[in-house]
């Protein structure tokens, strides 16, 4: 099966090291330690118009970078590198421009490397979390960055719980008929023509296969069977985790919900293929599991 984007088998989270300041602090110190500034949810790129990568930050201001960030998290390591996040969001304009320009990983994600891509997700995702977690849900004071980034205590000490890096469940489904038609919908804020699969947020107390007919339903009013899991993905935009999933529909009336879409029908291959080829149609950007999902079904997997 095809790799989905934003995820690399190669990185070493080495989790057993967080809790070791020492030997955080050393890896920092060390010449293959690479920094991944972030800045209000972008990655620092280089090479944009081209094979954009993540950008080298020279030796000679590792330290400087270093104290002027605002929380640095460990990532892992990739390549015997060990690899940090350091939020750089508290500048009023975007800082290090002379070593690369800040990009929104929706923008370049598609065409940077499988390695790059899954770093560059990683750190867009663990920022984001500790921007939004400064204060404890529990008694509103504020929490402090622990276990290199992996963990945010409360510092009331009468309280002193901790917070960890969430990830929201979404569920996402490619469902197909007896006919062998997909089930596709429009948001009103899809450019013009695109169809995507359908998805939504898991609720407590839900199985996934359960959430993924309720979404179906809610949606589209069609029934759904056979649920059966496709594949995941990492979906830092800001923080879920995609569930990708094939089902089998036992209804074909469509009833849309208009808070949640615009449109919903029944494509065959060819008619989304000759749609698109056309202009009439467009599938769903390419890192995305939806078009994974999709064009596994126009491959007839």
């Amino acid at each position: 099966m095809r790799k989905n984007y934003y995820v690399h088998p190669n990185l070493d989270r080495s989790g057993h090291l967080r809790a070791n300041q020492d030997e955080i602090t050393r890896m920092l110190r060390t010449s293959e330690a690479t920094l991944l500034p972030v800045w209000r949810a972008k990655s620092l790129i280089q090479n944009a118009n081209d094979v954009p990568e993540l950008a080298n930050i020279p030796l000679d201001i590792m330290t400087t970078v270093l104290e002027d960030g605002k929380g640095i998290s460990f990532l892992g390591i990739m390549n015997e590198k060990p690899h940090f996040a350091i939020d750089l969001s508290h500048h009023d304009e975007p800082p290090l421009q002379e070593h690369g320009e800040f990009y929104d990983l929706r923008e370049v994600g598609p065409t940077m490397s499988a390695e790059q891509g899954a770093l560059a997700a990683f750190a867009r995702g663990i920022t984001h979390w500790h921007a939004h977690h400064q204060f404890c849900g529990k008694c509103g004071h504020p929490t402090t960055n622990m276990d290199a980034g992996h963990r945010r205590k409360c510092v009331n000490p009468e309280c002193e719980k901790d917070h960890f890096p969430r990830t929201d469940p979404a569920v996402i489904m490619l469902v197909q008929d007896e006919q062998g038609r997909a089930l596709l919908g429009r948001s009103p804020h899809f450019f013009e023509g695109m169809y995507s699969t359908l998805a939504g947020f898991v609720e407590p107390g839900e199985t996934l296969e359960q959430a993924v007919s309720r979404e179906v339903y809610e949606e589209t009013g069609v029934y759904t069977k056979d649920v059966t899991y496709h594949s995941s993905q990492p979906w830092p935009f800001p923080s879920s985790l995609m569930l990708g999933f094939n089902a089998v529909a036992t209804s074909h009336e469509i009833n849309i919900d208009p808070v949640e879409i615009e449109d919903a029908r029944w494509f065959t291959r060819e008619e989304l293929i000759e749609g698109e080829a056309i202009g009439k149609y467009r599938t769903p950007r390419k890192d995305s599991i939806s078009w994974i999902l999709i064009s596994d079904w126009l491959s007839n997997k």
